[in-house]
């Protein structure tokens, strides 16, 4: 029986230990699994920290550029206040001297007074400009008609000038063959330039090119307009070239002087009260613009502004200080005097009747006056041509 206790208490225990063992395993894989949950959440809590202590590093370099930025702006805006004070005093300071310095009532009106003797003062004088340029030659011819026609020769190219020096006691003629060349054939008299076979007296080279077909010998002295220059005017001795006195006419080389003449901008005239100058001035809508010039120094003697146009014109010429303009076609026609400016503004242009040409078909690159035959010396294509006109006083005129 007791052999039989102590088998049964043996396996009783035996039974026990197995139980208590299976039970110490299940607890212990149970607590390694809890470890594992807690050492994935640490790891996933450790990961989370990372990332916001790196945003919050983020965050704290972004708001300190802003700061940085807007320290700058605040040095700027800084900068710009106190500028802008500066200005302020200046103004202020400024304002200041010039309330001392406003004229009373009474200065202004006196200045007032004196600006209204100044412009009185320069009208006079213009005025006695003019009164000048009327007693120096008593002149009081008006142009009456265009009489009669002589082609005299026909030499150089279809664009050109010739005349005689109008100068008294002087029967030179000269040649100006082109619009841009540096050769000027020089004839002895009128008689000697129109035989075929006679050569020129003299054949001048000059240092320089002239331009256009607006020139003129004047006392044995020629002026020209200078090439490649808008505006040049030169004065040269045609004894050996050289060039004594050159002005800039103001103004003047914007436009051609006539429209059928368009390498022209410069146009050189001779009447009985001295030496002139023509030019188109686009200010005044293209209109002709004359200027009276010294022939010793080329000084501007005084400016006058016309009606005439340039649209058309192939050419003018003044007698006696009255501008007439010369009209044609592009393609050559029956010339005609359109439009007249009289600087003694005792005749009008609208008063007076159109003048024309007596051949039909011209197209004349010049016209120059000759004060002492009262005759046109033109370029008509290439002939040279001499018109006689017929001129009648300023009375006269009016009257009828």
């Amino acid at each position: 029986m007791v052999w039989l206790f102590l088998l049964s208490l043996c396996l009783t225990l035996k039974s026990v230990q197995s139980q208590g063992s299976s039970q110490d395993a299940f607890i212990i894989q149970y607590l390694e699994r809890r470890l594992v949950q807690m050492e994935e959440r640490l790891s996933l809590c450790e990961q989370n920290t990372m990332s916001a202590t790196q945003k919050t590093y983020d965050l704290s370099s972004e708001i300190r550029g802003y700061l940085s930025t807007l320290s700058i702006l605040r040095s700027e805006v800084k900068t710009q206040v106190d500028s802008v004070s500066v200005r302020v005093d200046r103004m202020e300071r400024e304002l200041e001297y010039l309330e001392a310095k406003i004229p009373t009532q009474s200065d202004i009106e006196m200045e007032e007074a004196l600006l209204q003797q100044q412009i009185k003062a320069a009208e006079l004088e213009q005025l006695k400009k003019k009164a000048e340029i009327n007693v120096e030659n008593d002149c009081s011819m008006a142009l009456s008609q265009v009489k009669s026609l002589k082609i005299v020769k026909k030499a150089g190219d279809p664009n050109g000038c010739w005349f005689k020096d109008p100068s008294e006691g002087s029967n030179k003629v000269y040649l100006f063959s082109g619009f841009r060349n540096n050769t000027i054939l020089e004839y002895k008299s009128l008689k000697s330039f129109t035989k075929t076979s006679t050569l020129p007296a003299n054949e001048v080279q000059l240092p320089f090119y002239w331009q256009g077909t607006g020139h003129v010998v004047y006392n044995g002295f020629l002026y020209c307009h200078k090439a490649d220059t808008p505006n040049e005017i030169l004065k040269v001795d045609l004894l050996n070239g050289t060039v004594l006195d050159s002005t800039l006419l103001p103004g003047a080389g914007r436009l051609p002087v006539y429209s059928l003449n368009p390498n022209t901008y410069l146009d050189m005239a001779v009447d009985e009260l001295g030496l002139w100058v023509i030019h188109a001035d686009p200010e005044y809508g293209g209109n002709l613009v004359i200027t009276k010039l010294d022939k010793e120094s080329l000084a501007v003697e005084y400016t006058w502004d016309t009606q005439c146009r340039s649209h058309d014109a192939e050419g003018a010429f003044l007698i006696c200080g009255t501008l007439y303009v010369v009209y044609n076609t592009r393609y050559g026609g029956r010339s005609t005097i359109q439009c007249l400016y009289d600087i003694h503004d005792t005749i009008h242009s609208n008063e007076s009747p159109v003048m024309f040409f007596p051949k039909r078909y011209t197209s004349h690159s010049s016209i120059h006056y000759h004060p002492g035959d009262k005759q046109l010396y033109a370029w008509d294509d290439g002939y040279q041509t001499i018109y006689k006109v017929e001129t009648r006083s300023n009375a006269q005129m009016t009257s009828k």
